[in-house]
């Protein structure tokens, strides 16, 4: 057998194995979810109601805790990361403290989650209540925003390298003809860089968004763990990550433990549709576009 086919051989090896792996979670997670689905039906989606006692289950503030916390964190960190990808990769691409802050950077995605959510609850949660003191609102500290807050620079290493990547990709070519027409180098950065590698930027984007959506030890520490329906970002919430973490020791009841498996089902669901998303437009756009 050439070396060609053995290569072939090993990466179908591996994409069934994969395949294979996220149908066994799925179908474990829907199997033992199934007395929720059963009972709730659509109406978990819709009900805003958690009662363990009366076994009432709702999962509405669990996922528009989730979204929140995830989408904002991304909205923080994305002007962020471009930041980190350009300076590393284009202003100072061979310098040695580039190497250096290109490194450190790197190292953020290796920080436990727990270090993040003690950081977060000594430092980012008096600044919060600071704030929430200013606008006469409860000041809890802990709260949608300082998840957020947190959240936001642990998926900062995922979409800054992936961009960097990216950008390092731009070739020379291009941008040396970009500056013999007389472009700045904002110019060309703008015209030239971010429309050749604007798929994998985004695409990276939404590799760090699925990472935000499954935090949990970080979020549940700083978020506040309420069951209530958030009204602003300001308020304690929940996401579906930290009320499994939280209460999926302590479930006794079927309906309880099962309705936080479909809890973990949608966070499933949730993230591998995003994560196909990405994968679909970096095969369908490819980097040699302008």
């Amino acid at each position: 057998m050439s070396g060609t086919k053995l290569y072939k051989n090993i990466v179908n090896i591996g994409g069934v194995l994969i395949v294979g792996l996220l149908l066994a979670i799925f179908i474990t997670l829907f199997l033992n979810s199934y007395p929720s689905i059963r009972e709730y039906k659509f109406n978990f989606f819709t009900s805003k109601i958690w009662d363990p006692v009366f076994e009432k289950f709702g999962a509405l503030p669990f996922i528009i805790g989730t979204l929140l916390t995830s989408f904002i964190s991304l909205v923080i960190s994305i002007p962020f990361s471009l930041s980190v990808s350009l300076f590393v990769s284009e202003y100072y691409e061979n310098a040695f403290f580039s190497r250096i802050f290109e490194t450190l950077i790197d190292l953020l995605a290796g920080i436990p989650s727990v270090i993040y959510g003690l950081w977060g609850f000594f430092y980012v949660t008096p600044i919060v209540r600071n704030i929430q003191i200013k606008f006469l609102l409860p000041p809890t500290g802990v709260s949608i925003l300082t998840a957020s807050l947190v959240l936001s620079i642990m998926i900062i290493p995922y979409a800054s390298s992936i961009a960097k990547e990216v950008i390092k990709l731009v070739p020379n070519d291009l941008k040396e003809a970009g500056y013999s027409l007389g472009a700045s180098q904002y110019e060309v950065i703008r015209k030239v860089i971010f429309p050749y590698a604007k798929s994998g930027i985004f695409a990276g984007i939404l590799l760090s968004l699925g990472r935000a959506l499954g935090e949990t030890m970080a979020v549940t520490m700083v978020i506040g763990n309420s069951i209530q329906l958030p009204k602003n970002i300001f308020q304690p919430g929940n996401t579906i990550a930290s009320i499994i973490a939280n209460e999926f020791t302590e479930a006794v009841g079927e309906l309880h433990l099962s309705s936080l498996i479909e809890l973990g089902l949608i966070l499933f669901l949730i993230t591998l549709i995003i994560n196909l998303i990405a994968n679909l437009i970096i095969k369908k756009y490819t980097f040699f576009e302008i």
